[in-house]
């Protein structure tokens, strides 16, 4: 019989089971976030803009996935919001953590945010990195072929072609684990959905719709971000466009 994966996993990462984490053992904090290597291009700051104000039991009832997007282009101040609302950060405590607009096991934080800019004005078509810390983009890759990469990494949804960008959350699972040892695994996919659900919620209060995507290949979309797969691997993605 196959053994089942998903149960061994859970089995291994209770809380009987586990090994002594990298803090209880004296190791040092490890980075609020990975290093900024690359141009960066400012935001607008999140407090500039300005959203109608809208019922929130209406935005949760509407909330769907939506696979079907019109032509336009997100501007720079809706992209801005929706990264804040997504990943935004509101303190840090330097050097130990950061707290943000949505919830984390320990205020740990592993995830990194890229966005596949389609059609953002101002933006290039590419990759960018979003640098929570600090609210702006580092420039990754300029390619104006990437959608259609995403597309063959999504296992060809054509839908993601027609989104006016494509966020990709990837997870850094040692700046979970060093806390609560392989256990953090598991926080690694609750911080994803957290993240997720926020950018559903906002970009329906200006009119855009998601598309949380799960089924992907693993090697080609960490690949394509140009991470490892094992100290950094593609969690979860989802393309965002103005409904039709």
């Amino acid at each position: 019989m196959k053994e089942n994966i998903g149960v061994d996993f859970l089995e291994r990462t209770k809380y009987r089971n586990l090994d002594v984490p990298a803090q209880s053992l004296g190791y040092p904090n490890p980075p609020l976030q990975k290093p900024v290597k690359n141009q960066t291009i400012e935001l607008p700051s999140p407090s500039l803009i300005s959203i109608e104000d809208c019922n929130v039991r209406e935005i949760i009832e509407a909330r769907s996935s939506v696979r079907s997007y019109s032509d336009e282009h997100i501007n720079l101040e809706e992209l801005s919001y929706l990264l804040w609302c997504i990943q935004g950060v509101k303190k840090v405590v330097s050097g130990i953590a950061s707290f943000r607009n949505v919830p984390s096991a320990g205020a740990r934080h592993a995830l990194e945010t890229y966005i596949i800019s389609n059609r953002v004005q101002g933006l290039d078509k590419g990759i960018y990195r979003f640098i929570a810390i600090g609210h702006k983009l580092e420039v990754i890759e300029i390619d104006n072929n990437v959608v259609r990469e995403v597309k063959k990494a999504c296992l060809n949804q054509e839908f993601v072609t027609e989104s006016a960008l494509v966020v990709v959350w990837s997870a850094v699972p040692y700046r979970m684990t060093w806390r609560y040892g392989d256990r953090g695994y598991r926080y690694l996919f609750l911080d994803a959905g957290h993240s997720c659900q926020n950018l559903y919620l906002s970009s329906e209060s200006i009119g855009y719709g998601v598309c949380a995507i799960a089924a992907f290949s693993d090697e080609n979309m960490n690949e394509l971000i140009g991470i490892d797969g094992k100290d950094e691997f593609v969690i979860y993605v989802s393309a965002v466009g103005k409904k039709n």
